[in-house]
């Protein structure tokens, strides 16, 4: 790495004619502690997770693998957005706990606004050693993003306006939408609603596909780059699910 000289126990980095001198040792304590910081949060947002799909019976669609797939996804947006909007760097935070936590007000399980409240107050919670992981003010961010990020909220009452925080919703908003491409999380939401009626949960399934997940782009619902650069994978592998189920619900 030019400018860069590694000894030891320091590293050496030149900048402006001056030697900046580093211990390694700090870096990586420096370093580790920022992955410890994310492995508490993440822990405390599937701890919560787990403890609110058991109090409110959620199904498997919307439980702890949906909360880990958008978190996933949301990292994976978010990794591509910051090179080009450095400013979302410090809404890092934000946008991982909205990802994990967005499902714990689903109306479909709860009373929304009861949701919201827990999770409002279980936000307060978080901190480590040194402090909160969120500010005071990034509790309401949060509350704001994942109460209008839904689909239907989104195609009844179109984008809100939630200023330097619209990247970190459309992050959000838009990990989710790659999570409904799962052909068979579809199929297990309605499996549950129709007491395991196989034949029932396909159909309903596809037709919500082709009503909803492969217009997404058509819609204008995708603006992120990777959004952009994935759905039609993601799309094609959906059809080719569908396909494969409805060869093997002939058979039976």
């Amino acid at each position: 790495m030019p400018g860069v000289n590694i000894t030891n126990k320091h590293m050496t980095y030149k900048t402006n004619n001056k030697f900046i001198i580093y211990n390694i040792n700090t870096i990586i304590r420096i370093y580790l502690n920022i992955n410890t910081i994310y492995m508490n949060l993440f822990s405390s947002l599937f701890h919560y997770v787990m403890a609110t799909v058991s109090k409110y019976n959620i199904d498997e669609s919307h439980s702890v693998g949906h909360a880990m797939n958008c978190l996933y996804y949301s990292n994976q947006i978010f990794e591509m957005e910051v090179k080009h909007n450095p400013l979302i760097k410090d809404q890092e935070n934000i946008i991982y706990v909205s990802a994990a936590l967005h499902d714990m007000c689903d109306k479909k399980y709860m009373d929304k606004e009861e949701g919201l409240r827990n999770i409002t107050k279980f936000i307060e919670t978080l901190g480590n050693q040194n402090g909160p992981l969120l500010k005071n003010d990034d509790k309401y961010v949060i509350k704001n993003i994942i109460s209008t990020m839904s689909y239907s909220h989104v195609k009844t009452f179109g984008f809100p306006n939630l200023g330097k925080y619209q990247s970190a919703y459309n992050i959000v908003r838009e990990a989710d939408l790659l999570c409904a491409y799962d052909f068979d999380r579809c199929m297990l939401y309605n499996m549950y609603q129709r007491n395991g009626n196989m034949e029932e949960s396909f159909n309903e399934a596809e037709k919500l596909f082709h009503k909803r997940m492969f217009k997404h782009d058509d819609d204008g619902l995708f603006l992120t780059q990777y959004s952009k650069l994935n759905y039609q994978s993601m799309e094609l592998h959906a059809k080719e699910r569908i396909e494969n189920w409805r060869k093997m619900l002939k058979k039976t």
